[in-house]
């Protein structure tokens, strides 16, 4: 009760009032549902918080926004930023423009300079915007790729980096301690920036290509999210004018009415893309999400139809383009960073350039912390759910608008020669070898069940995987994760953050010798990774419990 009186939205009161008459009416379902919704707030974990859009503690509503906002105005000030520039950015989901007026309507009532993006605008502009101004943080409402029912609050730090622990605890603690939601004070001293800032980006981005060739047909599609126009005029300022957008996707939509999921990962959420691909003879398909901080790639298959790359392929070609053309001067220590879930390839690609490589945990708030700590010299990261960054310079974080312009650039610059990313796709597999991933993601009714499975596998590990023996390597306490790998297999397994379920990434790598031996060698590799799968699949399965 005390939360319905203390929330400032009527229509969620309303919602909590008649769940609270249904389950004391003695209806079970309805009394679980109101007992999980009052389970406490979301957690602040990987950039910020996310959830479904529901009244209660639990779940995405203006109370929560309003709470959450007030616990980073606090955090802020225990780190001597009070009165510092604050920029808050939106997507076009559900929720979105009235989270975003609370944020900026909190954050400016305790005293400091808020920026509020001019319109729904993709999540790396925030990124941007942070750095470019000098701000203390920044924040975007969206739930990139997640459902229509959802939303969510993401945080960016001073230097433009998703924030990583020990902050998200501090955020926590701050928000804990705020007042209720209808006691915290707001004000409408914020200020609505112009599009002097999205130019500059736009600008920025425009910087990015390698090579002067710009000849390319290009179709993309924004999956009903906020990069379609920004996405246009990128490429238009980088000087690609042939792109075909996919026209029932290219408007923002929060309901993603042709999408089951609006995730380019997903099956069937780039059918529309490749369709449009190949009406129109394109050179290169693209993808973004809804908050366009992911880019997806799609080429022609050789066989008269299309393909979406998968994210190592599209992390590969990009990190041989990015240091095959890098300016050794500005440059003369270059770091490129994956994660422990992606591929291997990455290390092989940087040790033909004497590059470094690091390997992170998943997630972008490792990546750009790569190295040092502070990423010194680092051109280049990726992970294989199609996070890109190619400009960490200016969008220290994964970008698909930046990671599209430079794939345009690639692209083109492969036409201009006679070549495709086809060809370049095979020229990797013969410097490096063939290296194929894939992914397992096994649901499981109860979380405990996963924890009874991890700790299964660590008591009892297998000793050999498709054929090959392996050693497993336990990355506990900093991750609560199992690496398994041997000569040329891996399969990292590790707990869901977000859902229940445990994810399983694969690897195998098969060694190629002349060109003449490349098909063979795919087939090998596509073979033993069939194999690899079943295996792991088998170890997964809850039945064994």
């Amino acid at each position: 009760m005390r939360w319905i009186a203390d929330d400032v939205d009527p229509a969620d009161r309303t919602e909590l009032q008649r769940l609270l008459a249904e389950a004391m009416a003695g209806h079970a379902d309805r009394a679980d549902e109101l007992a999980e919704r009052m389970s406490g707030m979301p957690t602040f974990g990987t950039a910020g918080i996310r959830g479904p859009l529901r009244a209660g503690p639990n779940g995405m509503n203006r109370a929560v926004v309003i709470r959450t906002s007030a616990g980073v105005g606090a955090w802020l000030r225990a780190e001597g930023k009070a009165g510092a520039i604050v920029v808050i950015g939106r997507d076009a989901r559900h929720g979105s423009e009235a989270f975003c007026v609370d944020t900026a309507e909190v954050l400016a009532a305790a005293g400091f300079d808020v920026r509020v993006l001019p319109r729904p605008l993709p999540t790396p502009v925030v990124g941007y915007a942070v750095r470019a101004l000098g701000a203390a943080a920044g924040i975007q409402i969206t739930a990139s790729h997640n459902p229509p029912s959802d939303n969510g609050y993401k945080l960016f730090d001073a230097a433009g980096t998703q924030i990583a622990p020990p902050v998200d605890a501090r955020i926590e603690a701050a928000i804990a301690g705020t007042v209720a939601a209808v006691s915290v004070p707001r004000s409408n001293t914020y200020r609505a920036l112009d599009d002097e800032l999205v130019r500059g980006y736009l600008d920025r981005l425009a910087t990015l290509p390698r090579n002067s060739a710009r000849e390319l047909r290009v179709a993309a599609t924004a999956l009903h999210g906020v990069g379609a126009k920004p996405l246009l005029d990128a490429l238009r300022g980088a000087g690609f004018t042939d792109v075909r957008l996919v026209a029932e996707q290219s408007e923002p939509d929060p309901d993603f009415p042709t999408v089951a999921f609006p995730n380019p990962e997903e099956p069937g959420a780039t059918d529309q893309l490749l369709a449009l691909a190949a009406e129109t003879e394109a050179d290169l398909a693209i993808a973004l999400d809804p908050d366009a901080d992911r880019c997806a790639l799609g080429i022609p298959d050789g066989a008269g139809g299309w393909r979406m790359l998968h994210g190592d392929e599209s992390g590969a070609l990009l990190a041989e383009y990015i240091l095959s053309t890098l300016d050794n001067d500005r440059h003369p220590d270059p770091l490129v960073a994956t994660t422990i879930a992606s591929s291997s390839q990455l290390e092989s690609i940087a040790a033909r350039y004497d590059a470094r490589c690091a390997l992170t945990f998943t997630g972008f708030k490792w990546l750009v912390r790569s190295g040092d700590g502070a990423a010194t010299g680092l051109v280049f990261a990726y992970e294989e759910a199609l996070g890109l960054c190619v400009d960490p310079d200016w969008v220290r974080d994964k970008d698909g608008i930046s990671a599209a312009v430079l794939a345009c650039d690639l692209a083109a610059a492969r036409k201009a020669t006679g070549s495709d990313l086809r060809a370049a796709l095979d020229e990797l597999a013969l410097a490096d070898g063939v290296y194929l991933t894939g992914a397992l993601s096994p649901r499981f009714d109860e979380l405990a069940m996963i924890g009874e499975l991890m700790a299964r596998l660590r008591a009892s590990p297998p000793d050999a995987l498709a054929g090959v023996p392996v050693r497993t390597e336990d990355l506990l306490p900093e991750t609560d994760a199992l690496r398994l790998a041997g000569t040329g297999v891996r399969a990292l397994l590790r707990p869901s953050g977000t859902e229940p379920k445990l994810k399983a990434y694969l690897e195998v790598v098969q060694p190629v010798g002349a060109a003449t031996e490349l098909a063979a060698a795919r087939e090998t590799a596509a073979s033993r990774l069939t194999k690899l799968r079943a295996e792991i699949a088998a170890l997964l399965d809850h039945r064994n419990l």
